[in-house]
């Protein structure tokens, strides 16, 4: 018997999918697993639309697709890619009277917290077997909707969202990639379900989604509510009383309405309406701790006070003096919206 390498222990057994899934399984967790190879196609695709400067400035899992599009590299003798898929809808509550602006989702709260625990437990299971594994939640390391495509979990939407039937596209998506010879074949991938339909494509005010399964950022309203680029007028009517994100292209998809039947006795967890006044009122730094859950650019508090801005801009008239005290200054990240909402 040849000696193992040092630090790595000897292994004993291997769970199997079966026994890591019921380890999640009450958070409300889907667990699907596929051979860990080259995401080719998908690195090709990226490169492609961040050439057409269809990705504006950002790059995320672009920036460095050599690690993105290559889960195989991500551990030694890396065999399995493990998706994890944790739904995410919830009705959405009454809108509340006052100025009030509209998070997506997502951001109700944090499911990235629970995916990163529950994968935390899967990386324990196989760690006490001697594999070696490392867990990709919210980061820029692994392209996760790929992941859950080869899993058989989800099938990509002409909106480019990732979409799980039985459970829709709200979901967010955790991957671990293991060493573990968890599966020894592609699952056979979920069946293409968009057909014909254009619900999404049409719903979009800003035209984002005029080419099917690709997503221009430069018209993408959640885009603009995250960028450090001063938002266009157009950009800005069109966003309503959204603050961050957008679930337009969600909100009229038709395997999104599934979830809604079936969850009609859930209550909503977290906060979907946010008072504009309390976000004005508090200090650049309050602002970011409340909001960690956010992806806020430079961590700077101002951006989200100008999505409220505009949101103030949008909504009723009688609210629109709060802004005038923030028209007054020449700031630069949120002094062309306040002038906006008091000039309407």
């Amino acid at each position: 018997m040849s000696p193992r390498p040092a630090g790595y222990a000897l292994r004993m057994g291997m769970p199997t999918m079966d026994e890591l899934a019921a380890l999640v399984r009450d958070d409300g967790i889907v667990l699907g697993a596929a051979p860990a190879s080259a995401y080719t196609e998908v690195e090709a695709a990226l490169k492609d639309r961040v050439e057409r400067g269809y990705w504006a400035d950002m790059r995320f899992t672009a920036a460095r697709t050599e690690v993105s599009c290559h889960p195989e590299t991500a551990v030694r003798n890396a065999q399995t890619v493990v998706t994890a898929i944790l739904p995410v809808w919830r009705p959405l509550p009454p809108k509340p009277d006052g100025p009030v602006g509209r998070l997506p989702r997502y951001a109700w709260s944090d499911p990235y917290a629970t995916l990163r625990e529950a994968l935390g437990r899967v990386r324990d299971a196989l760690k006490a077997e001697g594999f070696r594994c490392v867990v990709h939640v919210d980061a820029n390391h692994h392209v996760d909707r790929e992941g859950a495509r080869r899993a058989g979990l989800t099938f990509p939407g002409k909106n480019t969202m990732a979409i799980a039937p039985g459970l829709g596209s709200f979901i967010s998506i955790g991957t671990l990639i293991t060493d573990a010879p968890l599966v020894t074949e592609t699952p056979e991938p979920a069946r293409e379900g968009c057909g014909s339909c254009t619900l999404c494509i049409d719903a979009c005010p800003t035209g984002a989604l005029d080419e099917e399964y690709v997503l221009n950022a430069e018209q993408c309203l959640s885009y603009w509510t995250q960028s450090r680029r001063e938002i266009p007028d157009e950009i800005a009517d069109a966003l309503g009383d959204q603050v961050y994100g957008c679930d337009i292209c969600q909100d009229v998809c038709p395997w999104n309405q599934g979830p809604e039947k079936r969850g009609a006795d859930l209550l909503a967890e977290g906060e979907a309406w946010v008072r504009l006044d309390a976000w004005l009122d508090a200090t650049d730094e309050d602002l970011v701790e409340h909001n960690q859950r956010l992806y806020i650019p430079g961590l700077d508090g101002r951006y989200l006070k100008r999505n409220a801005l505009i949101a103030l801009g949008n909504g009723p008239e009688e609210y629109r003096s709060l802004a005038e005290p923030f028209a007054a200054t020449d700031d630069p990240i949120f002094g062309s919206a306040a002038r906006r909402a008091t000039n309407r």
